[in-house]
């Protein structure tokens, strides 16, 4: 039987904090999952489901993006996929008794992690203007007051529709659909906030802006480096892949500020010598990079390929535009400027400057620890110049793989889920549905909260997610959202972004992965992309939660019927009755969906096209692959400072928390602490164990303040620090963004350590 819902908020400043282990998964990983998953769904209910994740006939995890092998194991998901699928498929329910129960204010007051364990949502719930507590309202009724405050609106822009990663490629489509039929590309997503800096970079090099690596790609490679990304948490069936790699052959090189258990050796609970023996050892050489010194490594290691006379000529004169000029400027690279950016002796930059010459096939990895920074964009800019050098993009065995960190967040995107859509999509629309779109460039996620805190956004809508929790500027986020007239969230379950609202807020709940869809016309599925272009189907099996939920395709479909009126010649009900009619006008829309709905029901689905990777022609402005010019810059920590990173615990997947425990890291019981070296803590007088106030100190003098943290002595590279989110994202100041792709600087917060003020409120 399923455990109950906790009914009090427990303490989370005071963890018991061990060593750090130097392995991951294994039996203890295995043992975690089937604990936390029978607490949530029971012994029988387990099996039945997680026995569906990720197989041909039963549905996609909804944790991260990371693509299935050719041949699924029986057990094809990893422990974070398991926690995942059980909160989802909770047995735990949240009925009006419990809204009854509990006033808006007092929610306001629980933890995130406490919310969400409150289980699934039932039943469509307003909180009207002026109400202490949400209350049950019809789904027609819903969608009346929805399309009332939309009707009422000055003009279409002063709504914003945001899309979390979870949503599906029907619901997308629908979705964008919907939002430009009524006249906005106010389409904000959480891409904006974290691979942004991936898709501008790529697509002005490549043209690409997704990555151009399979699976079998990474089987094939000589050399992988893998910078900024933590696989053993934030993608842990990765490991798998990156083991077969390293079994066939593949040298790999981690690159992070800390060292992470899944890099160091990874114990694969789907073998028996993963179970029982020492596992497989990954990382041949971790750079333990200070933060934000990337840049500056792919810029040494460029210079070391052009000294050593190591450049594909023949692949940069038939392919690449802008080599001269990128030459000209990677030779005058200064060694000590490198130096002090990465924090790494020259040495061991060599060391790898030897392994890149040594590997006809390399590919780079990487994810937030690249793209949450100042400079993120040429980062990655610089990063493609390393792998054009040697002709590493378009051949097998390697190419360019930043790695998707939400089911279908890439997806969404492919789906038309963007502020800046293509004028060659809009073009393809407009002409499938009989209308003009609008043109004018919408707003990103940050911008989207400056329009709410100016009064020029006043609905939001969000499809899934946890906007308020996850956005950067926590205090400046969450007063924009209580400026909106109303605020909408399509959710399975409870969480912060439904107690912080706007004067009306509205609450609809949805079918998940695990759900059973049955419509009219009997049994539908959904369609997702994962993070290297492989487009499948998804089907759950379970019984929906409550009768008479709807699926976020309907949602959409039913709530476009309702605003846009019954002369709106989109077929919104057979959209909603038969997922397939929809699919069919997707293929005549999106490039590489031809035949989607016969290639989508083929095992394993279809590959997306990409011109790169399949070719070697490059959709650019200049028609070849661009090698950039990227001054060397690094972030500048002033004196009695460090430089703190946001990051996910063992036991949380963006914004949901699963537990109070980071087992890799050793912290037990606990979220409020920051990470130290304890050279630096020694040098600021921080003694472990003791509580501190992080303030974040940047350019406009406003004092941002996470208070009571326990610091915890860790081996964090010098100058850096390192604390979970969602709790420190209030330290992240909204202005302070990535050039070119505006995506928060999650990475690279200046913060000094006050005498702790207390337990946060």
């Amino acid at each position: 039987m399923a455990k109950q819902a906790p009914q009090s908020d427990p303490a989370q400043d005071a963890p018991e904090v061990s060593a750090p282990q130097q392995a991951a998964a294994g039996l203890p990983a295995v043992g975690h999952s089937l604990r936390m998953a029978a607490e949530q769904m029971g012994a029988r209910r387990t099996l039945a489901t997680l026995l569906k994740v990720n197989q041909p006939d039963g549905f996609d995890c909804p944790g991260c993006a990371w693509p299935e092998p050719g041949k699924t194991h029986t057990a094809e998901f990893c422990e974070n996929g398991a926690k995942a699928v059980a909160e989802e498929a909770t047995e735990r329910r949240i009925r009006a008794e419990f809204f009854a129960a509990h006033p808006v204010a007092e929610l306001a007051e629980r933890s995130g992690y406490w919310l969400g364990q409150q289980g699934r949502l039932t039943q469509p719930m307003l909180l009207d203007e002026g109400a202490t507590h949400y209350t049950p309202v019809s789904w027609d009724d819903a969608f009346a007051l929805i399309a009332e405050e939309l009707h009422a609106l000055d003009t279409p822009d002063a709504a914003a529709f945001y899309t979390s990663g979870r949503t599906s490629n029907e619901a997308a489509f629908a979705y964008q659909l919907f939002a430009r039929r009524l006249g906005t590309n106010n389409l904000p997503d959480c891409s904006n906030m974290c691979h942004e800096s991936s898709g501008s970079a790529l697509t002005e090099t490549l043209g690409v802006g997704k990555g151009s690596v399979s699976l079998k790609d990474l089987y094939q490679a000589d050399l992988i480096i893998v910078a900024g990304q933590n696989p053993g948490t934030n993608h842990p069936r990765m490991l798998s892949a990156l083991e077969r790699a390293k079994r066939a052959g593949a040298t790999i090189v981690s690159v992070n500020p800390l060292p992470e258990a899944g890099l160091e050796r990874f114990k694969n609970p789907q073998q028996a010598r993963g179970l029982v023996g020492h596992g497989t050892k990954l990382t041949d050489l971790f750079l333990q990079i200070r933060l934000g010194g990337d840049l500056a490594l792919f810029r040494a290691l460029n210079r070391i390929v052009l000294e050593q006379d190591g450049v594909d000529r023949a692949f940069v004169d038939e392919h690449c535009h802008g080599f001269e000029e990128f030459d000209e400027q990677a030779r005058t690279t200064d060694r000590a400027e490198v130096l002090a950016a990465t924090g790494l002796p020259w040495e061991q930059i060599e060391e790898l400057g030897r392994l890149v010459l040594a590997s006809r096939k390399v590919i780079v990895c990487w994810a937030m620890g690249l793209t949450q920074h100042k400079h993120a964009v040429p980062t990655i800019r610089e990063a493609v110049n390393f792998l054009l050098l040697r002709g590493n993009v378009g051949r097998p065995g390697a190419g360019v793989c930043p790695v998707r960190g939400h089911s279908n967040v890439q997806g969404d995107r492919t789906m038309g889920i963007f502020e800046r859509p293509a004028a060659a999509f809009l073009d393809a629309l407009g002409k499938e549905f009989g209308f003009e779109p609008p043109r004018a460039h919408g707003h990103d996620a940050v911008d989207t909260i400056r329009a709410m805190r100016d009064g020029r956004v006043r609905v939001f809508f969000a499809m899934g997610g946890n906007f308020v929790a996850a956005s950067p500027d926590t205090d400046v986020t969450e007063a924009a959202i209580r400026r909106c007239r109303l605020t909408v969230h399509v959710s399975t379950k409870l969480n912060r972004s439904h107690v912080v609202t706007g004067a009306r807020a509205l609450i609809l709940p949805t079918l998940g992965r695990t759900d059973r869809d049955v419509t009219g016309t009997g049994a539908q599925f959904v369609s997702v992309e994962d993070s290297m272009g492989q487009v499948h189907s998804s089907r759950g099996g379970l019984r929906p939660p409550a009768p008479g939920l709807l699926s976020e395709t309907a949602i959409v479909c039913r709530l476009a019927r309702t605003v846009l009126g019954p002369g709106d010649t989109v077929p919104w009900e057979d959209f909603a009755a038969d997922y397939d009619t929809l699919r069919d006008r997707i293929a005549r829309v999106v490039p590489g969906f031809e035949d989607y709905n016969e290639k989508v029901r083929r095992p394993g689905g279809f590959t997306l096209p990409h011109g790169p990777r399949d070719s070697r022609t490059f959709p650019t402005a200049t028609g070849r692959a661009n090698f950039t010019v990227n001054p060397l810059t690094a972030p500048e920590v002033p004196p009695g400072r460090l430089l703190l990173q946001t990051l996910r615990s063992h036991d949380q997947y963006n914004t949901t928390v699963y537990g109070l425990d980071d087992r890799y890291r050793g912290i037990k019981g606990g979220r409020r602490v920051v990470l130290v070296n304890p050279a630096d803590a020694a040098e600021l007088g921080l003694a472990e164990g003791g509580f501190v106030d992080l303030v974040s100190e940047w350019r406009d003098g406003v004092e941002r303040r996470a208070p009571h943290f326990r610091v915890v002595h860790y081996p964090v590279a010098r100058g850096g620090a390192a604390a979970y989110y969602p709790e420190t994202n209030v330290l992240v100041p909204l202005d302070s963004t990535a050039d070119i792709s505006n995506t928060p600087t999650s990475k690279a917060v200046v913060v000094r350590f006050e005498p702790d003020s207390g337990a946060p409120a």
